[in-house]
């Protein structure tokens, strides 16, 4: 590996890096938090604590088994945390990120080089996987002469890859995978091909379906069978590890055509098409079939280009290629990565299955390093320096300013590690009000409680919480509404021995209660501490703290 390589992979490493490294740290103000880092952070915080203390419970919906998600990424951070004794939130904002992105950079680099046996493609193919980025800055640039718009076609860029760090992890064990498979080592490409449905169940469906594609390809081509026993290792490693915890899995899946093409027409915060929108589904309904048709594939056609950017010269790759059982592996991840979220929406959460798409740049980004570096005129190194430089610049931009997004402040920091250091036991804590949070004050930085619906409380307590997080409940397919009505009842509720039974029957054990974000007028809850037996153990400015048990005044 030469020194442009390793400058490439050290400076690919330190932008990806940047989308996380600020955020879970302690300012003044308390701890920030950049970007998806205030959501998703904080939930893998909420999951790997929980992990880490040996319990598969959800820690966000106590009482319940975790089910339908994918932790292998949560579990690998526990399991880190447990043997360094690294607290978990340095691990994941400061010390895996880097280290993915540098992983992420050398396995390309290599995993090209073994297949096409040209370091330049290798070079071009690594500096595309970092610095790629769709049209959509173009767009924001001639229409409102900013340059943003990172997911205006709907999918996250390169430079976003570290904000989901199960998504990056996945890429890190796809190419472990790839890399034995070029060697025809049976075992290690099972091992980490049958890993990923546990790390990234949407990477572990493309490359059980890549296997199965690339198998048939082998059998009918020279009756070669090394992919056949590959694919049906994986395919049982990987049905042993996921069906324990994903009960019902294909109700999470919806089918709905063409949702993402007609969102990314009619969404201002996409690319904002409404007439064009208002044709195609106008059409639709009117049984208007050449036009829709018509309609239909010139939105699929911008949502594949816009989303590709430069990586759309990928395309001249497969021609060039040999055709053998590893690109059809890859051409079959890439068609599927493109086809399913076209057709399928995640239950709850329809913009999910966007994450399919994911691994068709990824390759895509490959693909268009092999052509990149085929191409003579030096004018190609212009071209994707700009592209690189304003395709970053459109996702870092909301990671670099010098205030966060979302904090937890210091005072809500102190009562959270106050709670952290007492016994386990389950907390109540208000539900998330995104009325009073779209009245709360819009500039930046704002308090979790008003900022989104997250495991905050969790992630920083380590205690199983009754309900918090619903947006991840929802992907996840639990009756977080039913549980959320209880909870603003026992709130409201003015009968003692109501209040009483909701706390025994729920084994609810602390309330941690934030006075800004009480649903009442100026009171916690309807009834006094006195009257449902709790104990306060903990106040400041911002926080309140109880305990309920049998010392003091419960069952």
């Amino acid at each position: 590996m030469g020194t442009k390589t390793i400058l490439i992979i050290l400076l690919g490493s330190l932008i990806w890096s940047l989308t996380m490294i600020r955020s879970g740290l302690n300012y003044s103000y308390g701890v920030g938090f950049w970007g998806a880092n205030g959501h998703d952070g904080v939930w893998h915080l909420a999951l790997s604590e929980s992990l880490s203390a040996g319990s598969f419970e959800n820690p966000i919906f106590a009482g319940e088994a975790l089910k339908n998600y994918h932790f292998g990424f949560d579990l690998m951070l526990a399991l880190i945390n447990q043997v360094t004794k690294i607290p978990i939130n340095y691990l994941y904002f400061q010390i895996l990120p880097p280290i993915f992105a540098l992983l992420i950079g050398y396995l390309v680099f290599s995993f090209v080089l073994n297949w096409r046996g040209s370091r330049t493609e290798a070079i071009w193919a690594t500096a595309f996987v970092y610095f790629s980025g769709g049209f959509g800055f173009l767009i924001t640039f001639l229409r409102d002469r900013v340059f943003t718009g990172e997911s205006m076609f709907w999918s996250q860029q390169a430079a976003s890859t570290l904000i989901n760090p199960p998504f990056a992890m996945s890429l890190i064990f796809i190419l472990l995978g790839l890399i034995p498979l070029q060697k025809k080592n049976l075992f290690l490409s099972i091992l980490f091909f049958g890993l990923l449905i546990q790390i990234k169940v949407y990477a572990g469906l493309l490359v059980l379906g890549g296997l199965f594609c690339a198998s048939l390809f082998e059998l009918f081509s020279k009756r070669y069978s090394l992919i056949t026993k590959i694919f049906l290792g994986t395919l049982i490693f990987s049905l042993v590890i996921f069906l324990p915890f994903n009960k019902n899995p294909q109700s999470m899946i919806v089918w709905q055509p063409f949702w993402f093409l007609e969102t990314m027409m009619s969404y201002s915060d996409r690319l904002g098409w409404e007439r064009f929108y208002s044709a195609m589904t106008t059409y639709k309904m009117g049984h208007i079939w050449i036009k829709g048709i018509l309609a239909y594939t010139t939105a699929f056609i911008i949502f594949v280009i816009g989303n590709m950017g430069l990586r759309v010269i990928g395309f001249y790759a497969i021609k060039r290629v040999k055709i053998d059982s590893l690109l059809v592996f890859i051409v079959s991840i890439c068609l599927a990565g493109v086809i399913i979220p076209m057709f399928f929406v995640q239950s709850g959460t329809p913009w999910n299955t966007i994450q399919f798409f994911f691994y068709y740049l990824f390759f895509f980004a490959i693909f268009a390093g092999i052509v990149m570096s085929q191409i003579k005129s030096r004018f190609k190194y212009i071209i994707f320096v700009i592209f690189a430089i304003f395709s970053s610049w459109s996702t870092l931009q909301h990671y670099l300013p010098k205030m966060p997004q979302a904090i937890i402040s210091n005072d809500e920091i102190e009562a959270l590690n106050f709670l952290s250091r007492q016994p386990q036991g389950i907390v109540l804590t208000y539900p998330f009000d995104s009325d009073k949070a779209k009245a709360a004050n819009s500039n930046p930085p704002r308090p979790l409680y008003f900022y989104d619906s997250t495991a905050y409380v969790a992630a920083y307590s380590g205690k199983q919480v009754f309900l918090e997080d619903e947006v991840n409940l929802n992907i996840m397919g639990y009756d977080w509404k039913s549980r959320r009505n209880e909870v603003l009842q026992f709130i409201s509720n003015l009968d003692p021995l109501k209040g009483k039974e909701f706390l025994d029957k729920n084994n609810i054990k602390y309330l941690y209660l934030v006075k800004e974000n009480s649903p009442l007028q100026g009171e916690l809850l309807r009834l006094g501490s006195a009257d449902l037996g709790l104990e306060e153990i903990f106040e400041n400015k911002v926080s309140i703290l109880y305990r309920y048990g049998e010392n003091f005044g419960g069952n």
